[in-house]
């Protein structure tokens, strides 16, 4: 398939289109962040009194993205793809020389933030996932990916924060143990 032309055809699509969408774009790949943030804040305070082990995911969570994070960073700083917007008018600005492409960290984060949130409360997946995909699409859309840096990118969050979530609950769950023996009432 060929990349280069699927994202000059987004790109003109989403030049076309009106300026508040533009905006809603930009602006909306990290404000969905903080949506996932707030639920997992909601996830923390659900699982309070739930057994050890679901409170001890949906702490571990955080940490599981940031470890899909900076294994996305590793793997930019090997693989060094430029950025397609370089030299092309785009929604964004493009990022500097050095900021590499693939793959997309905040594909990466979205796509970990969901997968470790179904992880802790199965029933936000149908809100999750299509938030995430449409926070990587985002990035094409406004021109700073490729869509195989946001799919690799997506791909990468899905899989990695939830398995370093789960290595992490095994460390975790005896710490919430002991900090419920410690804070509850004699």
């Amino acid at each position: 398939m060929d990349w280069t032309r699927v994202y000059r055809d987004i790109v003109d699509f989403a030049l076309a289109t009106p300026g508040w969408l533009h905006t809603f774009a930009e602006v909306g790949t990290d404000a969905g962040l903080f949506i996932f943030a707030a639920l997992f804040v909601l996830c923390w305070w659900r699982a309070w009194n739930a057994p050890a082990r679901d409170l001890a995911i949906a702490i571990a969570g955080p940490a599981g993205i940031v470890g899909a994070y900076l294994v996305s960073e590793i793997a930019k700083v090997f693989i060094r793809e430029e950025r397609p917007c370089r030299g092309i008018t785009t929604i964004a600005v493009c990022p500097p020389a050095g900021d590499w492409s693939f793959p997309s960290n905040h594909s990466v984060i979205a796509a970990g933030a969901a997968a470790t949130l179904v992880l802790a409360w199965r029933a936000l997946a149908w809100v999750v996932l299509p938030l995430a995909a449409l926070m990587a699409f985002s990035r094409v859309f406004v021109g700073v990916h490729y869509p195989h840096d946001v799919a690799g990118g997506f791909l990468l969050g899905l899989v990695l924060a939830p398995l370093f979530t789960l290595v992490l609950v095994g460390a975790v769950t005896p710490v919430v143990r002991l900090a419920r023996t410690r804070l509850s009432p004699r």
